[in-house]
């Protein structure tokens, strides 16, 4: 088959995945294809911004790095990893919502026990995290582990300024103890942009739209047969939660962080200077 017009390329390139690998590929390959080809002739670009599409994405690649991944942030502003998360995880009862993983988790962090203080020494308002992980029905998951992460008061992840941290900060693993509970000290986080000096960044700007999240503290929870959880919980009464750039807020996720003045903090330690607490308990799903 040969001299294909803008509307009969489009079945001439699905015909063409007849010796896919497997009916899932040739599925998601016919599908992007009839998409891609409708996007093209809904929008008819020039040439020229046609090469700068090609150039977006290019720059997009180039901006990725062990700490940094563009492409997700990308996903991210365009609300694409939300519909994933909302395709592949419906709410229920008993249980918490999810959201998005976001950019900055780190594989494997360091484990820390009961009550420690995970803030590295940075300075910040201290916060201490209390929560309880459950199955649907309320039972208490003893021995689930815990991942948290989230930024300093200042609005940066760990993985952004290394060497003025010597290492990981501010994110840590725990496991639940019998009653299903843990805890931790920090210091309290902050809104932030997501990075926004890459072409993603570039992309909000001419959609008139502001690079900032909510202040919050991720979760990832798992437990022999429930399903793993990644979650945030967010600060009440931020004012990014209407217009989170990645669209990841849900009224159930946002908590108050409690100020406290000096005395006797939940786990038990006198405090002499004020603090925050944040308290939430998370139901898993059944696996």
């Amino acid at each position: 088959m040969r001299n294909f017009d803008e509307i009969t390329i489009t079945n001439a390139v699905i015909e063409r995945l007849s010796g896919a690998s497997d009916a899932r590929i040739a599925d998601i390959s016919a599908s992007l294809i009839r998409h891609l080809h409708a996007f093209v002739r809904e929008v008819r670009p020039t040439i020229e911004e046609w090469e700068k599409g090609i150039a977006f994405l290019t720059d997009t690649g180039r901006m990725c790095s062990d700490t940094r991944q563009e492409f997700v942030l990308l996903s991210d502003t365009l609300g694409v990893s939300m519909l994933v998360d909302a395709i592949n995880h419906g709410a229920g009862e008993g249980v918490t919502e999810s959201t998005v993983l976001g950019p900055f988790y780190v594989e494997s962090p360091p484990e820390k026990a009961p009550g420690e203080d995970i803030s590295a020494g940075i300075e910040g308002e201290p916060l201490i995290v209390t929560g309880s992980v459950h199955a649907p029905d309320g039972t208490p998951i003893k021995g689930a582990t815990v991942d948290v992460w989230h930024s300093d008061g200042d609005g940066y992840y760990d993985v952004q300024h290394l060497e003025e941290t010597g290492g990981l900060a501010m994110r840590a693993r725990f496991s639940t103890d019998g009653e299903g509970k843990f805890r931790f000290w920090t210091i309290k986080p902050a809104a932030y942009p997501i990075p926004h000096d890459g072409p993603v960044g570039a992309m909000l700007e001419k959609q008139g739209r502001h690079p900032w999240r909510p202040a919050h503290v991720h979760f990832m929870i798992s437990a022999d047969g429930y399903q793993k959880l990644v979650t945030h919980v967010f600060a009440e009464g931020d004012q990014y939660l209407d217009s989170d750039v990645v669209f990841g807020v849900k009224d159930s996720l946002v908590r108050e962080f409690v100020a406290k003045p000096p005395g006797p903090a939940p786990d038990g330690l006198l405090r002499n200077s004020p603090f925050f607490h944040l308290h939430y308990d998370f139901g898993l799903h059944a696996s």
